[in-house]
């Protein structure tokens, strides 16, 4: 009986830890184009999920019982295709989207003619399903592999630092608060080198193509850039000359091949390292 008991109160958790999350997006009558109001709550759902450890992302268009199958496949298709878009601007990694389908019509269901309008407005609509990692992965903390002490070490033209620690929010140019002191204690080093000239470089994951992502705060497609530009204005301001940095934005020209918070990224690629002050 005990060791029922202990199954019994175990076994919740370990079903608990598993998630699955849902969403509908709906669209207007031969519409693949969200509007402003379905995109805002499009974007209020990614907002829930993007701290989460993703597993698979399934999206399912579909379309009400008019037109012909041809052209509702094609439509619930390119519905699906949309939202899939809007998952590649904000950074979430392509690879974890494992459906991205065009269910066509669904058939439609009333007894009531009164509720017809009201029953095919809901048909016309994307389903979203989320699923989270089981068991979930374990945290592996990455150290900032003393990025400060490799500043201060020999450096020459030409090296390309990654700033390890200093992570961005997704699909935003301001850091995580852990990431802070990382970059407080970068900056101090940046103060003592005054021989250092370098680029500060921004990353995106996740996006196709190499294509930049949104800034959901600017609504731009120049993440990466803001990125970099927001190194370069924290440094600016602390004191570090201007003559001595730039900034560019990457895109996802260059990702690295782990998990995708990595990639939201930046580094410095030093352009002269002198002797002396």
């Amino acid at each position: 009986m005990k060791i029922l008991t202990a199954i019994l109160f175990i076994l919740p958790q370990f079903i608990v830890a598993q998630q699955v999350l849902t969403h509908e997006v709906y669209f207007e009558t031969d519409k693949s184009e969200m509007t402003n109001a379905e995109h805002e709550r499009l974007l209020q759902f990614l907002t829930k999920i993007e701290s989460l450890d993703i597993d698979n992302i399934s999206i399912y268009g579909f379309c009400d019982d008019r037109g012909s199958k041809d052209y509702n496949l094609k439509l619930s298709q390119d519905r699906a295709n949309a939202i899939k878009t809007i998952f590649s601007n904000n950074e979430f990694d392509e690879s974890v989207m494992t459906n991205v389908d065009g269910k066509g019509e669904i058939l439609l269901k009333t007894v009531e003619e009164h509720n017809v309008d009201k029953i095919r407005s809901l048909n016309r609509k994307v389903q979203i399903i989320a699923t989270t990692v089981f068991p979930p992965k374990p945290e592996v903390k990455k150290t900032t592999k003393n990025t400060a002490e490799i500043l201060r070490g020999e450096i020459k033209a030409g090296d390309n630092i990654v700033l390890e620690n200093l992570l961005f929010q997704t699909s935003y140019s301001y850091l995580l608060p852990e990431s802070v002191k990382v970059l407080e204690e970068i900056t101090k080093v940046m103060l003592e080198r005054t021989d250092i000239y370098f680029t500060i470089k921004g990353h995106v994951c996740c996006t196709q193509n190499g294509r930049d992502a949104i800034d959901r705060k600017t609504k731009q497609r120049n993440l990466s850039q803001a990125r970099a530009k927001y190194i370069y204005d924290y440094m600016a301001k602390r004191g570090v000359d201007k003559k001595r940095m730039k900034y560019v934005g990457m895109r996802r020209k260059f990702p690295l091949g782990g998990e995708p918070k990595y990639d939201r990224r930046v580094e410095i690629l030093i352009t002269h390292a002198g002797s002396g002050n």
